[in-house]
């Protein structure tokens, strides 16, 4: 990443110590359907992932049936997790981008559902969302309820690769 795009990146999006962690949040309202971030970070196999990764604080993200994208130290690497999320995940060619789902105002905690990119049948985590919508667990895209697959898809935001695994 460019010494340029980091402060961009560091200009609209806050990153504050809270109880779950490292959070994002928005430092200026975005509108539904607005691009965020880009996702950064080196590509991992799946047998390099497996090596790597930690089911405590795993930070790796898939983004095809075969490949993670691995931590780093910038904004994308804190967006938490919500059973309620106000954002999504788009993939286009390994390009890991988080678009708005609905309006979000200044200040708040930027969130995506990370089931929406889970086809992996090897790491599930336990959920401290706080939402109403809470599910409890973290767990593949083929573990979410029928209509709620069926949003997600609708939004645009469950990668082409997890639709497929669903058969």
């Amino acid at each position: 990443m460019e010494s340029e795009d980091f402060f961009k990146e560091v200009a609209y999006l806050l990153i504050k110590t809270t109880p779950k962690g490292k959070s994002v949040f928005a430092n200026r309202p975005f509108d539904a359907g607005e691009f965020i971030i880009q996702f950064r970070g080196k590509i991992y196999t799946r047998e390099e992932y497996l090596c790597k990764y930690n089911d405590r604080n795993n930070h790796f993200l898939q983004i095809d049936t075969d490949l993670w994208l691995g931590p780093t130290r910038t904004a994308d690497n804190y967006v938490n997790h919500s059973c309620n999320p106000n954002c999504g995940i788009k993939i286009y060619e390994q390009h890991v981008l988080l678009f708005a789902i609905h309006d979000i105002k200044r200040y708040e905690e930027l969130s995506f559902d990370y089931s929406t990119t889970m086809a992996e049948d090897c790491w599930e985590m336990d959920c401290l969302c706080g939402s109403r919508q809470c599910r409890k667990r973290i767990r593949d895209f083929k573990h979410l309820s029928p209509e709620l697959r069926a949003r997600y898809i609708s939004l645009g935001i469950v990668p082409d690769f997890v639709i497929k695994s669903l058969g």
